[in-house]
């Protein structure tokens, strides 16, 4: 099954001195190791862009375009990158009319729309909030991924 990789799981894989950096390695790991494939969309590198090349003091990465550039590359080699298409700005505009989206959170609409049009119902991301007024629609937590089972 194609899996959804957040923006934010992406910033913690590359950034190795980060708390949830071996989170989200090990996160993405566990969903290639029972059979998923993560997978991103157009806006996910959009927003890796803005936040790789933001100063470090201003919650950046603070690579250069270049460093940027060379880090979606490697991106695009590891996961598949879904297309966009006229069908996911109509999706986007029915969910935050049907759900009353403002602000921000309109970026987490247009994630969900990508997701629906493509048939994805799954998202990893550290923000799972973002995410619970979709139905259909299931964040997970790294740290649900890599916890054990319990008994």
């Amino acid at each position: 099954m194609n899996v959804l990789l957040d923006t934010n799981v992406l910033g913690r894989m590359t950034e190795p001195g980060h708390a949830q950096h071996q989170l989200a390695v090990d996160a993405v790991a566990a969903l290639v190791g029972r059979g998923d494939s993560p997978c991103l969309v157009p806006q996910v590198l959009y927003e890796f862009w803005v936040v790789a090349t933001r100063p470090v003091a201003a919650n950046g990465l603070g690579m250069t375009p270049s460093q940027a550039a060379a880090e979606i590359a490697r991106l695009e080699r590891l996961f598949t990158v879904l297309p966009d298409s006229p069908a996911i700005y109509a999706e986007w505009k029915r969910l935050v009319a049907t759900h009353s989206v403002a602000g921000k959170n309109a970026h987490d609409a247009r994630l969900v729309a990508a997701m629906t049009v493509h048939g994805l119902t799954q998202l990893i991301t550290f923000n799972t909030a973002d995410f619970a007024r979709f139905p259909g629609i299931t964040a997970f937590d790294p740290a649900s991924l890599t916890a054990p089972p319990t008994p």
